[in-house]
């Protein structure tokens, strides 16, 4: 298969098909402060938190609906809490009837397959490996998947894709990717380093977030730059891109992820639905009482000027 040139004709997808990109391990902060055009068409970019703090675990979730979102915030998608994207039926709490696909299942890709979605799957972590039972586990929905053996192959991964969308024809697809250079050790194809050297070790005593930060900055940049057709194909349809979790670089003295930390539980958010992109509305923002008199004092101030006290 050559993905140059597969990529490059992947024809528009219908306005209820689905894809799904998850960038592993991508810190919100990360995703930020990096050159990604294409990821940032989707839509705005919202700082989010994370289902979990490490791979399956926020997967696993997320397969079952609880996507990242902004806790405070009472909007459906970005909230989902408030309104899923992705809804279960008959499980857990009924939801509010803002949830954008209802789907019946053992889990959300199981629940697209019994709509009649092509279901396309493709991840990169070791999570994912269908020879071992979270793999099984993660994988086993997919009528159409593929693992590439390591986390940096997202060339084939797409080529992959491409390759069963073409077949699919015009039929609604869910698809599903897991992007895996931005996971540690932060490597892509063709990078200055050796993918052997990985700046995020747990317990490690030496300080190389700066390598870290630089890093995943650049696997985004690359990433964005492989994504781009396969985003424009899906540019009327909807689009959820997000991290999984983040990763720690030192703070509090801690590397990596698995552990439950600010910087591993706040993620990027991005999200179109049927074309139209996802942005946050403040007016529907939950406030502390600490925050809601703060609110009440500036409004006084703007009213009776400074004076007021």
């Amino acid at each position: 298969m050559n993905s140059l040139t597969n990529s490059k004709n992947i024809e528009k997808r219908s306005r209820e098909s689905v894809l799904f990109i998850t960038l592993d391990s991508c810190r919100y902060d990360t995703l930020a402060s990096s050159c990604v055009p294409n990821i940032r068409s989707v839509g705005p970019l919202h700082k989010a938190d994370a289902p979990s703090y490490f791979t399956y675990g926020s997967h696993v979730a997320m397969f079952a609906g609880f996507t990242p979102g902004l806790a405070r915030l009472a909007q459906p998608i970005l909230n989902p809490k408030f309104g899923k994207l992705f809804k279960l039926v008959g499980a857990g709490f009924p939801g509010k009837g803002t949830e954008s696909y209802e789907l019946d299942g053992r889990t959300i890709v199981n629940g697209f397959s019994r709509l009649g979605f092509k279901t396309i799957g493709s991840g990169a972590v070791g999570w994912f490996n269908p020879h071992v039972p979270t793999g099984r586990h993660l994988s086993e929905h997919f009528e159409r998947y593929f693992y590439p053996g390591n986390s940096y192959s997202l060339d084939r991964q797409l080529d992959f894709i491409a390759t069963e969308l073409k077949a699919a024809g015009s039929s609604d697809v869910f698809v599903f990717l897991n992007v895996g250079e931005t996971h540690v050790p932060y490597y892509f194809n063709g990078a200055a380093w050796d993918p052997d050297d990985n700046p995020c070790v747990p317990f490690q005593k030496t300080n190389r977030s700066a390598e870290c930060r630089d890093r995943q900055k650049l696997c985004c940049e690359f990433a964005d730059g492989m994504l781009r057709n396969l985003l424009a194909a899906f540019s009327e349809s909807t689009i959820l891109i997000c991290g999984d979790h983040g990763d720690c670089w030192g703070e509090d003295g801690l590397w990596e992820h698995g552990v439950s930390h600010r910087c591993t539980l706040t993620v990027p958010l991005l999200v179109r639905v049927r074309g139209e992109p996802v942005c946050a509305d403040q007016s529907k923002a939950i406030f502390t009482t600490k925050k809601r008199f703060s609110r009440f004092v500036t409004r006084i101030k703007d009213r009776y000027g400074s004076e007021a006290r």
